[in-house]
């Protein structure tokens, strides 16, 4: 049985997300407070509701945790403030990042563009992200996503770049590291290509415990 673990920092309803992954394969999703049993699921997603400090004061107590499941190759993936969260510090908060990935989180250019970005916009997919991502599998050039954010990342490593959206400025759309998947944009609330991905992710996540079963 495919299950499925979505972290709530207590900042809204996910109902939508719990659903998307319900209605693309997962076979049982809870919603989680802590990740104290972690090991019993077969992938986390880290959901893009909240305020980055608040976010972080719910997460920091499970932050080893978190290390130790990526580590371990557990898919994980952060959508928004959750792609947010992996990175060392954050423009909308005090409190550092959870470190798991080198870069900033800066706030989109006011003077240039309208903050926040709502609505859909088109994916650049990097050459890598073409032959390599497992997430972004049978996803086309140019595809559409639906975005709700005031922030883009900025890894140190560009190279996990996969995918990037042009706003008025070049925002980083999916960063990929082995299991563990960023993206900027919300999956649930883009359509086909949204499903498509949130698949793929599911995929990742079977594997991953096919790959368990064998140690």
């Amino acid at each position: 049985m495919m299950k499925i673990a979505i972290f709530d920092y207590g900042a809204g309803n996910l109902f939508s997300l719990k659903s998307a992954l319900e209605r693309n394969g997962a076979e049982k999703v809870d919603i989680i407070y802590s990740m104290e049993n972690l090991d019993k699921y077969d992938g986390l997603v880290l959901p893009g509701v909240g305020n980055f400090d608040p976010a972080m004061q719910s997460i920091q107590k499970d932050a080893k945790r978190l290390d130790s499941a990526i580590e371990n190759g557990m898919p994980v993936m952060g959508i928004c403030l959750g792609m947010e969260m992996l990175f060392n510090k954050s423009e909308e908060g005090q409190l550092e990042g959870l470190k798991i990935l080198n870069g900033e989180v800066v706030i989109l250019p006011k003077g240039k563009v309208k903050v926040p970005h709502m609505g859909w916009n088109n994916l650049k997919i990097t050459a890598k992200g073409k032959s390599n991502s497992k997430f972004l599998k049978g996803i086309e050039d140019d595809s559409w996503v639906y975005f709700v954010h005031s922030y883009k990342t900025v890894p140190a490593d560009k190279k996990l770049v996969v995918a990037s959206s042009d706003y008025g400025t070049k925002v980083p759309a999916v960063v990929e590291r082995g299991n563990l998947i960023g993206v900027q944009f919300h999956p649930e609330k883009s359509g086909e290509v949204g499903a498509k991905m949130i698949r793929n992710f599911l995929l990742m996540c079977k594997e991953a415990a096919k790959a368990d079963d064998k140690k």
